[in-house]
């Protein structure tokens, strides 16, 4: 992914994928607070001219490695983040089932947000 930077957007909730000025993807997520701190993932989009390339896989790895040094960890809603995931324990912990439960809740009651 030469010339491909990936920057946080946290005030938006977004993980970007940027080149040349143009997002070619993003991870969508919020931040819950309660019961721990985390960062919730919910969409994974790679715009179509840019499938294939290892983007999504790029932005999952960038979300768990910005919680790893925030000291937080990744309750994952999104079902690529998910899979990613389970492809690669080693760098993406698993969230305690009562965060998950926490970020469902909390997605529940604010649709409008995604």
């Amino acid at each position: 992914m030469d010339g491909v930077e990936i920057r946080d957007d946290r005030d938006a909730g977004r993980l970007e994928a940027v080149a040349g000025g143009e997002v070619l993807g993003r991870i969508e997520y919020f931040v819950l607070d309660d019961p721990a701190h985390a960062l919730v993932p919910v969409h994974t989009v790679v715009e179509p001219a840019h499938e294939g390339k290892g983007i999504a896989g790029s932005l999952a790895r960038e979300l768990y490695a910005l919680a790893a040094r925030e000291g937080t960890v990744v309750a994952p809603l999104c079902p690529y983040v998910v899979r990613w995931a389970a492809r690669h324990p080693e760098e993406a912990p698993p969230a305690d089932p009562d965060v998950l439960r926490a970020a469902k809740r909390w997605l529940a009651e604010h649709p409008e947000r995604f």
